[in-house]
């Protein structure tokens, strides 16, 4: 689904026709009210992952907008294909009105200074660049976010090369308040480009805030027949392997590589097996799981995580 697929009522309105046909198609299950304005086909919507919509509700705001706008933070961040934590249905732009921000219709304003802004274009909308976009998640969203964020762009990823922290952290100069600019330096001096995906990111960044070992991450585990697997986290003078299960390996076709999604269940098992064979302990834990600090951090403790009184192993 694109935003070609939108019904707007002000097209509607332009064409003559009556605009509360549209709220009617909605209220039988026809449609679906995406935002103020602008509706779409209900199976295609509703067909649709939760980290699909959120582009799309940027581009149906962008649609109803008066003027071109710039937008940032996280739904720049999406338009950059950068992970996104939550499901806020908040759009947030720019406004070079130094007053401050509003929020109005669902669009929340923040204040830019129009001769600092890095502007790029993505998906035909106006967004900071991806550069700019990640230091303002590390310096105005949650730890966990900026690392997400920053471990992310540490890679190259399909047609973007990857960030350098030497260049996210020049990127900071005098754009940040002093506070904001320790927030940002705090999470680049965590970020790590070996993190597999933005669940392993945020249960690393959990870890880190609630006192635990920082684990070493993608280490490569042998058996008799010759390499076994590289388990997400490993505590390895424990003996202690930790697996974040996300629902993307599952669904998303880049990650099946043309499986079926029993078969990654499959392997995944049998790589368990061979790396608990070794001797080793395997933990697991999903979305649900780190959905809750304070539950993550007793599951951890529970599970026998070492705390933060020896230093990590290295390999």
């Amino acid at each position: 689904m694109d935003r070609t697929d939108f019904i707007l009522s002000s097209d509607s309105a332009r064409l003559g026709r009556d605009t509360r046909q549209l709220a009617r198609r909605a209220a039988a299950g026809e449609l679906r009210r995406i935002r103020q304005g602008v509706y779409a086909p209900a199976a295609v919507w509703d067909a649709l992952k939760f980290w699909d919509k959120y582009p799309l509700l940027v581009q149906a705001a962008a649609s109803t907008l008066q003027n071109r706008t710039v937008f940032c933070r996280a739904s720049s961040a999406a338009l950059w294909d950068l992970p996104v934590l939550g499901r806020s249905l908040l759009v947030h732009a720019c406004t070079f009105d130094d007053r401050g921000g509003r929020s109005r219709a669902g669009v929340r304003r923040h204040f830019a200074d129009a001769g600092l802004l890095q502007v790029d274009e993505r998906r035909g909308l106006l967004v900071t660049s991806r550069l700019q976009t990640v230091l303002d998640l590390a310096a105005f969203e949650s730890f966990e976010q900026a690392v997400a964020a920053l471990d992310h762009v540490l890679k190259p990823q399909p047609g973007l090369a990857p960030l350098s922290k030497s260049e996210l952290d020049a990127g900071i100069g005098t754009n940040y308040s002093a506070s904001a600019a320790r927030r940002i330096r705090a999470a680049l001096d965590f970020a790590d480009a070996a993190s597999g995906s933005a669940g392993e990111s945020v249960s690393r960044a959990l870890m880190h805030r609630l006192g635990f070992q920082s684990p070493t991450l993608q280490s490569e585990v042998f058996d008799a027949r010759g390499f076994a697997g590289r388990p997400d986290f490993e505590w390895c003078e424990d003996r202690l392997c930790g697996e974040f299960d996300g629902l993307v390996k599952y669904q998303k076709p880049e990650y099946l590589q043309g499986r079926t999604a029993s078969d990654v269940v499959i392997e995944e098992k049998r790589r368990e097996d061979r790396i608990r064979a070794t001797g080793r302990r395997v933990i697991r834990w999903t979305w649900k799981g780190i959905s809750c600090s304070a539950r993550f951090g007793a599951y951890l403790s529970a599970m026998g995580v070492p705390r933060q009184t020896r230093p990590a192993c290295r390999h």
